[in-house]
């Protein structure tokens, strides 16, 4: 199966089908050098990736698990912050594909009944509503805003425009490896990042759907949208929520036919119309997707956008 036959689960991001300019805006080039601050440095090393045990999601391509090899680099504590993308666009002009195309996708609960009623959602996905309006500085659509959410992950950004943050940062996308790597947190094929319980001591390390999704988020972790970035306490290596809160973009192009272990430092395929986005999010739910574990995966095209799905930079030591 190659990269371009496969079409992960839909429910985790809904995918933008026509309309607008799907082209990033080009920037400037930039000089600018990758500060260490807010990142840390990991020593790479040979780790087991991948998942085959009944909690993988069937044509995902959590597996086979498989012996990969990553070399020395840097990674971001926590996913890119509102206040971090603000200073970004403040700086280039940068015009994210939400508001060239006039959209994003929306989850309903979080609008007001008569606009979820009125605004269109994607066939097999009715949680999901294609907002006129919605976008980084307005999550949820007109009248929204992010004042009081400096410190939580941008939201209804492209892969497209991920890539860009980062090139102005002196940074990149984490390949996938390199992002399950970290997420691992030296944890060798444990479920999450600190093991394989999800609550340990009855404690909530993760931002995730509680109650019947989609109609009661009971909340119990603290947080029935997007929480701040270092809203839980951190893995052995430092990051904070890399499981949970928002799905993460990564630099592989989608495929489920991996190459044949022992790997170092894979790429991806060079072809592909989808990339990898992981870690899952606020909207996860055992009942139809238990994405929130380092293992797991799903894809979107490069200009789709959600308000579930951010991403965290990495740099070259």
């Amino acid at each position: 199966m190659t990269a371009e036959d496969v079409t992960p689960k839909a429910c985790c991001a809904a995918r933008r089908e026509g309309g607008g300019d799907p082209q990033p805006v080009p920037l400037a080039p930039t000089a600018r050098r990758a500060s260490g601050k807010g990142m840390v440095t990991l020593p790479g090393g040979t780790f087991r990736m991948g998942n085959e045990d009944d909690r993988a999601n069937p044509g995902d391509g959590e597996g086979p698990v498989r012996e990969v090899t990553v070399g020395r680099f840097r990674i971001d504590e926590h996913a890119v912050t509102n206040a971090q993308f603000a200073t970004f666009v403040k700086d280039t002009g940068f015009v994210t594909a939400a508001e060239r195309f006039g959209w994003s996708y929306v989850f309903a609960g979080f609008l007001d009944p008569r606009l979820a009623r009125a605004t269109p959602a994607p066939a097999g996905t009715p949680w999901w509503r294609g907002v006129e309006g919605a976008t980084w500085r307005a999550p949820e659509g007109p009248g929204s805003g992010i004042g009081n959410r400096s410190r939580h992950p941008v939201i209804h950004v492209s892969w497209d425009d991920a890539s860009a943050y980062a090139a102005w940062a002196g940074k990149r996308l984490p390949t996938e490896a390199e992002w399950e790597y970290a997420a691992r947190g030296g944890l060798d094929q444990a479920r999450y990042p600190w093991g394989d319980e999800l609550t340990p001591r009855g404690h909530w390390r993760c931002n995730i759907w509680q109650g019947e999704f989609p109609v009661v988020n009971t909340g119990e972790d603290g947080h029935t949208g997007t929480a701040p970035v270092d809203a839980y306490r951190p893995n052995a290596y430092g990051l904070h929520n890399t499981v949970g809160n928002v799905w993460e973009w990564v630099a592989d192009r989608f495929t489920t036919d991996h190459p044949a272990a022992p790997l170092t430092d894979p790429r991806g395929p060079a072809e592909g119309d989808t990339r990898v986005m992981r870690g899952g999010s606020y909207m996860c739910h055992d009942s139809y997707c238990n994405r929130y574990r380092v293992a797991a995966r799903t894809a979107n095209t490069p200009d789709s956008s959600s308000g579930n799905c951010g991403f965290r930079c990495a740099a070259d030591v």
